[in-house]
């Protein structure tokens, strides 16, 4: 093989080398900043992996939201209406926020089974319901649906 021949190779094969490693680092810093959706039911059930940052959506069970009156921690569960997780959250939550409200917390279970959510998202108005939340709710009350029968 000629030398001329020879150098534009080694370029090429460079050229080709520096692309698949700044794709590799793409893909790697996008796959840490995914956050995986699950409902309570998934959750009980141990598909949410321990002390990753995951996404959980239900409804705010009536008459379980504790506040705590010397800090800004509050204990509340969560339902899909088939099972139920419990949920501790340290900030001011949203002003839509409120029992038997649709919300979406994102965060990470504890060694306890305790989901420690970082952030929660409520619902903009009355109609709205994320749609992970919404499909969670249909699949919940479907199979319950089935198990009646």
């Amino acid at each position: 093989m000629n030398v001329k021949r020879q150098r534009r190779l080694v370029a090429v094969l460079l050229l080709v080398l520096g692309v698949a490693i700044a794709v590799g680092l793409t893909l790697y810093a996008l796959s840490q900043n995914i956050n995986l959706f699950y409902s309570p039911a998934q959750i009980v059930a141990g598909e949410a992996p321990a002390g990753v940052r995951i996404r959980a959506g239900g409804m705010v069970v009536d008459g379980s939201v504790q506040r705590d009156p010397q800090s800004l921690l509050v204990r509340f569960e969560l339902t899909d209406y088939d099972k139920i997780i419990a949920v501790e959250f340290s900030g001011i939550l949203p002003d839509l926020f409120r029992e038997g409200q649709g919300i979406v917390a994102l965060g990470s279970m504890n060694e306890q089974g305790v989901f420690i959510a970082d952030e929660v998202l409520a619902k903009h108005d009355e109609n709205y319901m994320p749609p992970e939340v919404a499909e969670a709710l249909k699949a919940s009350e479907a199979a319950a649906a089935n198990k009646g029968n």
